[in-house]
C-alpha cells in the first residue's frame, strides 16, 4: 500500500476537523499536518475538541512546502472557504515548480473553486469512479450536488422530463463562522427555504446530467432545517406508467450494487442513519407514472470529507472504503 503525506489547508474548520478525524486513523497516511492562518501554534484540539487525545498536533500558520517537498507521495486536501484556493493557486504554482511539487502532488478540493474546470476531474465517486485513478487534481462535489446526483443519476436510462427537488440541510452546511441565519437561537426551532431556484450546485448537477446525455429543467429548492448535520432531498419526477416501486427500486439496486457506501433502503431514509459516516442512503416509491426518490447522507461526511477521503482512495487505487468503514453515530 502507498503511503502518502498528507497537509490539510484550511484546517480549523468543520470539513478540516472531519478530514483529521478520517485521515488520523487511515491505513495510507504516514504523516497528517494542518493549516490555520488565524490558529498557528495552537493544538488541534482547540478547534475540535473530539479530537483532544486522538489526533495529536498543532495547526501551521502557513504550508511548508520544503518539507512536504521531502515526500515521495505528497497529498493536499483543501477544505479552505471558497474561492481562497483558486486565489492562491497562482503563488502555490511557483511554490510548487521551484522545489518540483508540481507533478508529483496530488490535490483533492473541498470548495466550489474547481469543479467545473476541465483540468480537474470532478470527485463524485459514485459516478464512473475509474475517473479518480491516479487523478493528480480532484475537485470534492458540493454536499447537495452530492445528494441530487445520487438521487438522479440512476434515471438517466428513462431521462423524465422534469425534475422538483426539495432537500433541507443541517447549519454546519454553512461553516464554521455564524451568521444571521446559522446562528443558533435563529435557526433551532425554525424551517426555511432559501436560494429559491437559484443555488450554485445545480449547476454541478445539470454538468453531469449533460454528460449522460440527459438536459433536463431542474426545480431545485433547498432548505435550512433545525438540526446541525445532514440532508434529506427528495426528487419528484414523472414515470412510465408500467414503472412501479419494485421496477424503481430494482433500477437503483442494480446502479449502485458495487458502491459499499450508497445503501438501497426500505421507505424512507434517515438523516441519523448516516449522521457521522460516508453512507448515502436511498430510498424510493413510484405510483401512477409518478416517482420519488429520497436521498439522506451527512453533508459533512458523504457530502463533504468523507467523499474527499474516498477519493483519496481511488486516486491511490484503494478500496472506496478504506480507513472509512465505519457506522455512523445513531440515533444521533
Amino acid at each position: 500500500m502507498t503511503s502518502v503525506d498528507v497537509l490539510i489547508l484550511g484546517a480549523s474548520g468543520y470539513g478540516g476537523g472531519e478530514l483529521l478525524r478520517w485521515l488520523s486513523n487511515h491505513p495510507a497516511v504516514k504523516s497528517l499536518r494542518g493549516t490555520a492562518r488565524s490558529h498557528g501554534g495552537k493544538a488541534f484540539h482547540t478547534q475540535h475538541p473530539n479530537l483532544r487525545g486522538l489526533v495529536e498536533g498543532v495547526f501551521e500558520a502557513a504550508p511548508d512546502w520544503a518539507a512536504l517537498a521531502q515526500s515521495k507521495s505528497p497529498v493536499i486536501f483543501s477544505a479552505l472557504p471558497h474561492g481562497e484556493l483558486a486565489k492562491q493557486w497562482p503563488e502555490f504554482q511557483v511554490e510548487w515548480d521551484r522545489l518540483g511539487l508540481t507533478d508529483r502532488i496530488t490535490v483533492i478540493d473541498l470548495s466550489a473553486d474547481f469543479r467545473l474546470a476541465p483540468a480537474w476531474v470532478y470527485g463524485l465517486v459514485d459516478w464512473k469512479p475509474e475517473r479518480m485513478q491516479d487523478a493528480r487534481r480532484i475537485a470534492n462535489p458540493g454536499c447537495f450536488a452530492t445528494a441530487l446526483q445520487l438521487a438522479l443519476l440512476p434515471l438517466a436510462e428513462w431521462k423524465p422530463t422534469f425534475i422538483a427537488i426539495t432537500a433541507a440541510t443541517g447549519s454546519s452546511g454553512s461553516g464554521a463562522a455564524p451568521s444571521d441565519t446559522t446562528h443558533h437561537p435563529a435557526r433551532a426551532h425554525d424551517f426555511r427555504a432559501y436560494k429559491m431556484l437559484a443555488h450554485p450546485h445545480e449547476a454541478e448537477v445539470l454538468h453531469t446530467l449533460a454528460a449522460e446525455g440527459w438536459e433536463v429543467p431542474l426545480s431545485f429548492v433547498p432548505q435550512s432545517a433545525p438540526m446541525v448535520r445532514g440532508i434529506f432531498a427528495t426528487a419528484q419526477f414523472p414515470l412510465p406508467i408500467e414503472v412501479d416501486s419494485a421496477a424503481l427500486r430494482a433500477r437503483y439496486e442494480s446502479f449502485y450494487q458495487d458502491r459499499f457506501f450508497v445503501r438501497i433502503v426500505e421507505g424512507s431514509p434517515r438523516v441519523a442513519a448516516t449522521t457521522g459516516s460516508a453512507f448515502a442512503d436511498i430510498g424510493v416509491a413510484a405510483r401512477h407514472g409518478h416517482g420519488v426518490v429520497m436521498v439522506a447522507l451527512d453533508n459533512l461526511g458523504k457530502g463533504m470529507a468523507a467523499q474527499a477521503v474516498q477519493n483519496l482512495n481511488l486516486a491511490l487505487g484503494l478500496p472506496a472504503w478504506t480507513g472509512l468503514r465505519s457506522a455512523g453515530t445513531y440515533p444521533g
